[in-house]
């Protein structure tokens, strides 16, 4: 049995190594390194480099560009947690005088605040921060492309606003929230603002010619929450277990997966998929993946999870374009899932079974609809259609005795159970919809009544 720390087979290393290779060489990168995760654990890495003997390893650092915006996402995320805000605020509410306060937290982290794409010219990615020591400065005069929460438009800017909102709050700079707060307890000591030896240089390879070109490095300045980090492929696994599975000296799983829910409808022609809240999350080949691309001159990066499979991918480059390691990273995942698919754990029963609930599984009937409910871990529920169809979602269980529905159609609608005098069930009640043992059962309190002569037939 396949075991987390077991490496991959080598035909599949072949695979992936060959992947890699042509993806520098067609690319035409200067150096190009990647690494694959399954089940939390580390199991492969590569790297090419147009220098002999001088391939980057998994600790070589990397410009990651807008992969920094995942990690703005979380710090933002933990302040809603610690109730220090609420994500419907509106940003005038923590940050003033920015001009644009009626947009929501919300809307700025899932792109969706109509506020402009990029900073006013000159090209904020190949200048200093020291440019634009303002807010004002990074916002300019044309800041509102689009009504507030209609679209999906990505805006650097808007996660400028969020790193300033970060340190109003905290009463500390970006920088050091974020290391305090993600990078430390994740064991991400190689994920840094600047670059740390050591590190790829940024390049731009001539078009027509294999020719290239020195990327200056500028700091970013206000503009750092939006893509300022450097960090390797080991740091960037890291972070793809925290993505898998949260982690609560950081952000707690629940909230983890709420960052990966489509935020707004997707813009059209860039990429097939939706943005969360810092993250974005596109399907492919069947699969889901989450994580963030991410480029600034000089450099490419992208990380990619895959919850199916539970495998990662990171893919970094020092090239301004040319290799498609977007799609690389997502190919490199689709190797080792159809190479070596993912073995389920054991089966294993409930550690403790309640008698009460037990009793509530099986067939249940929304009119005529026939569902099943079943019993699952920490008294949860999971109702699904018997012929796999209709309106199926998983429940939590509250403290008051009812259920919170998690996805799906019923997704925080809630589940209770409705008894009769003498304590028996008389219906489920899930959102107002009456679940009973039979199809519209005579004995329960079904809306509408049930015809007193009860089913016929043709000549009925």
């Amino acid at each position: 049995m396949t075991t987390p720390a077991e490496q991959l087979l080598p035909t599949t290393q072949r695979a992936l190594l060959r992947r890699i290779a042509i993806a520098q060489s067609d690319g035409r990168s200067p150096s190009f390194v990647a690494a694959v995760q399954r089940q939390g654990q580390p199991v492969w890495h590569g790297a090419r480099s147009c220098v002999d003997g001088h391939a980057p390893d998994s600790d070589t650092q990397f410009r990651i560009g807008s992969l920094t915006k995942m990690f703005t996402a979380v710090l933002v995320l933990r302040l809603r947690d610690e109730g220090l805000l609420d994500l419907a605020d509106p940003l005038e509410k923590h940050l003033p005088g920015t001009g644009v306060g009626e947009v929501t937290i919300h809307q700025l982290l899932g792109h969706s605040a109509g506020l402009s794409a990029e900073a006013p010219a000159p090209w904020w990615e190949r200048t200093p921060g020291s440019l634009r020591p303002e807010l004002a400065d990074v916002l300019g005069e044309q800041t509102r492309m689009h009504t507030p929460g209609r679209r999906h438009h990505y805006s650097n800017p808007g996660y400028t606003l969020l790193g300033a909102l970060i340190e109003a709050v905290r009463g500390a700079s970006w920088e050091q929230v974020l290391r305090r707060e993600v990078l430390e307890p994740l064991g991400m000591h190689r994920t840094s603002t600047g670059p740390e030896a050591p590190h790829a240089g940024g390049w731009a390879v001539h078009p027509w010619a294999d020719a290239m070109l020195p990327e200056p490095a500028e700091d970013l300045g206000l503009m750092a929450p939006a893509g300022q980090l450097w960090s390797t492929t080991a740091d960037l696994l890291r972070f793809a277990v925290f993505l898998a599975e949260g982690d609560d000296r950081v952000l707690c799983a629940a909230s983890v997966a709420e960052m990966k829910e489509p935020s707004a409808p997707p813009e059209s022609g860039d990429w097939e998929g939706n943005y969360g809240l810092g993250l974005q999350v596109i399907h492919r080949e069947g699969r889901t993946l989450v994580g963030h691309t991410g480029s600034l001159p000089g450099f490419l990066a992208t990380l990619w999870f895959c919850a199916e499979e539970d495998v990662a991918a990171v893919v970094l480059a020092n090239a301004t374009s040319g290799p498609q390691i977007g799609e690389v990273a997502a190919e490199l995942v689709d190797i080792v899932a159809e190479a070596e698919p993912r073995i389920p754990e054991p089966w294993r029963p409930l550690p403790e079974v309640d008698a009460e609930l037990l009793a509530l599984t099986g067939p249940w009937y929304w009119g005529t609809r026939a569902n099943i409910l079943r019993l699952k871990a920490d008294r949860g529920l999971e109702l699904r259609g018997l012929r796999g169809d209709g309106r199926g979602a998983r429940f939590t269980a509250r403290p008051d005795g009812t259920w919170i529905g998690l996805d799906g159609y019923y997704a925080g609608e809630t589940l209770r159970i409705v008894r009769n005098d003498d304590g028996s069930v008389n219906h489920l009640d899930l959102g107002s919809f009456v679940l009973t043992r039979e199809p519209y059962d005579p004995a329960a309190a079904v809306p509408g009544g049930v015809d007193e002569n009860g089913w016929r037939g043709l000549g009925g």
